[in-house]
Parts: C-alpha cells; sequence; structure tokens
C-alpha cells in the first residue's frame, strides 16, 4: 500500500528532524523551511496532511493556512498547527482559518504520532463518505435522466415526431449552448433536458396532433396549450435537470418580439435554454420529413432563421448556429430518419 504523504513546514531544523524522526517509518515525509516553499509544494503535489509552524519569518503559518484554504486545489488538506505556545485568541483564530489541530513544542512523539493518525483517519473516512454521497448522486441523477427520456418517448408516440428528432435537436442545443459561452457542464444538463421539450403534448388530444391540413383558431389555441401542460407535469421539482426541463417544456415557443406563447416574454426575459431549444427545435422541424410536409434544404431553413433572428429567434443565436454548422450536418446525418 502506497504510503501518504505529510508535509512539515517549520523554519527550525531541529524540529523538522524530530517530526521527521517521529513520523517517516509509516509516512512519506515532505519538508519546507518557510511558508511561501510550503505553498509552491502544496499546489505541485498531492499530500494528505500538513504540519504547520505558526511563527516563521515573512509568510507565517495562519497565511499559509488561509491562502491553502482560499485554494479549490489545497483547501482539502488537514492542517495540524504546531507551536511552542498559544493564547486562546490564537487557537480559535487557527480554527476559524480551518486548521484541523494543534500539537505543541516540546513534542511529545507518541501524542504526534496518535493525533496525526487521528487526523488522516478522519479525512479517509470523510472522503469515503463524499465519495458514497457522489455515488448516490449520480445514482439519483442517471434515475431521473430515465425518466426524462421516457417522457420523451411518451410524448413522441402521442405526435408525428419521431425519436431521431428528438436526438438531433438535444445534440444542436448542448452545440449551440457551448457556442453561447455556457459551461459544458450546463450545455450537458440542456441536452439531456431538452427532450421534455414537447412533452406536454401528452394532453393534446389526437385529432388535433395527427390533423395533416392547417389547425383552425380553436385547434391552435387547444395546441398552445402543450407548452403549460408541459410544465405541469414536470412539476416543481428539487432537481436541477427537471427544473431545466421545466423552463424548455415552457419556454420553447416564445418569440424574440413577444409575440410567441403561452405568456408573451420577449428578449432576456425568455429564458436562455428556451431560446437555444427554440433555435434547435425549428431548424430539425424545417429540415425533416413529417406526414403533412416534405423536408426542406438545409440552406432553406437556414435561410429562415436568418430572416427571422429578432423576431422569433435570439439574434446573437442564429449566427452562432450558422457558424456551427459543420458540426449540426454532421448530427443531422449521423441521426438520420432511416435509423429510427
Amino acid at each position: 500500500m502506497e504510503r501518504q504523504t505529510i508535509l512539515v513546514v517549520d523554519d527550525t531544523a531541529e524540529n523538522i528532524d524530530v517530526l521527521a524522526g517521529v513520523l517517516k517509518s509509516d509516512y512519506q515525509i515532505k519538508i519546507a523551511k518557510n511558508g511561501k516553499l510550503a505553498l509552491k509544494i502544496a499546489k505541485a503535489m498531492t499530500l494528505d496532511l500538513i504540519l504547520l509552524d505558526i511563527m516563521m519569518p515573512g509568510i507565517d503559518g495562519f497565511e499559509v493556512c488561509r491562502q491553502l484554504k482560499q485554494d479549490k486545489r489545497t483547501q482539502h488538506i488537514p492542517i495540524i498547527f504546531v507551536t511552542a505556545k498559544i493564547s486562546a485568541a490564537d487557537e480559535l483564530k487557527g480554527l476559524e482559518l480551518g486548521a484541523a489541530d494543534y500539537i505543541t513544542k516540546p513534542f511529545n512523539p507518541p501524542i504526534v504520532l496518535r493525533r496525526v493518525q487521528t487526523q488522516l483517519a478522519l479525512t479517509s473516512q470523510s472522503r469515503l463518505l463524499a465519495l458514497q454521497v457522489r455515488q448516490k448522486t449520480a445514482e439519483i441523477s442517471q434515475n431521473q435522466l430515465n425518466v426524462i427520456r421516457r417522457l420523451g418517448r411518451a410524448a413522441e408516440y402521442k405526435d408525428n415526431e419521431t425519436g431521431m428528432h428528438v436526438i438531433r435537436m438535444s445534440y444542436y442545443t448542448h452545440i449551440l449552448a457551448l457556442a453561447a459561452g455556457l459551461s459544458e457542464d450546463d450545455a450537458e444538463l440542456l441536452m439531456h433536458a431538452a427532450p421534455m421539450h414537447d412533452v406536454g403534448k401528452i394532453g393534446i388530444s389526437d385529432a388535433i396532433l395527427k390533423k395533416t391540413d392547417k389547425l383552425d383558431f380553436d385547434e391552435f389555441e387547444q395546441m398552445k396549450k402543450h407548452c403549460e401542460i408541459g410544465a405541469e407535469i414536470l412539476g416543481e421539482q428539487d432537481s436541477e435537470l427537471m427544473d431545466v426541463a421545466q423552463t424548455i417544456a415552457l419556454t420553447h415557443h416564445e418569440k424574440w418580439d413577444g409575440s410567441g406563447y403561452p405568456n408573451g416574454l420577449s428578449g432576456e426575459d425568455i429564458p436562455l435554454y428556451g431560446r437555444i431549444v427554440a433555435v434547435a427545435d425549428v431548424f430539425d422541424a424545417l429540415t425533416s420529413k413529417r406526414p403533412y410536409k416534405e423536408a426542406w434544404p438545409v440552406e432553406k431553413a437556414l435561410e429562415l432563421l436568418k430572416k427571422e433572428a429578432g423576431t422569433h429567434f435570439d439574434p446573437q443565436l442564429v449566427p452562432l448556429f450558422v457558424e456551427k454548422l459543420d458540426q449540426i450536418l454532421e448530427i443531422k446525418a449521423k441521426f438520420n430518419e432511416s435509423d429510427t
């Protein structure tokens, strides 16, 4: 088993020798004789524990601890302060900065060893618990994703659209989200939530959904309700994925100029996720064959997006979509209708 690594930080050679002598048979020991070097080592390698002297010239132990705890790369490393004498105020200060414990000089070797062992055991237990929480969270997220996908499939059975449409437009949203500056995590979240955009069609009658002629006024008013029905189906959930899915279901038919539905939102009042889905959804709908229409050529669909940028669509998103056309067409070819 690989030995754990402890960094000993002290400006006095005798103190370093004592601590290293106590610990070197059980642990790998690294040495720093000042705070500046300690910070450099902590950021450059994996450490399991730091024994940190408080009174040092230049950067003292308190400042070293503060900097380590503010840095995401090092804030997880437990720190035990080493000091000859300390007031209650100084002890409180160290604990508030994030120190885990104190060891006083002169050193009692068995106590030093036991405190180090205890702190490393606590840290290992915390890491194990954190790993278990992450695994459980990932399991819950996967279950939520499975629900999302199956509800999306349920909506497809009610509509003339195919599963390929949902897959393609989801990938389109991922591409466009990254182009718009969203993080990879947010773009992936959007991609997973996007299949739910039309889940509300479950609540629309088949006579309307499967009608091949143009809908009359009353029929279209019924069709428009699928946004609110979808938002109601998804409900208020304590889940980022479901929350994004609900936002998309409710807002993907809003238009930049305020003429969309169901709430007549305009401009940036429309959530960015909804604006991205609007572009991806319309492009794929236009370029796909349906029982009531032939597929449009890509060039014609792009012309419509450009023409309606600033009225239907976010004028900043359409040029980004066009810039990523090569990636869009790769997805379109990969998930074509013959793969349904």
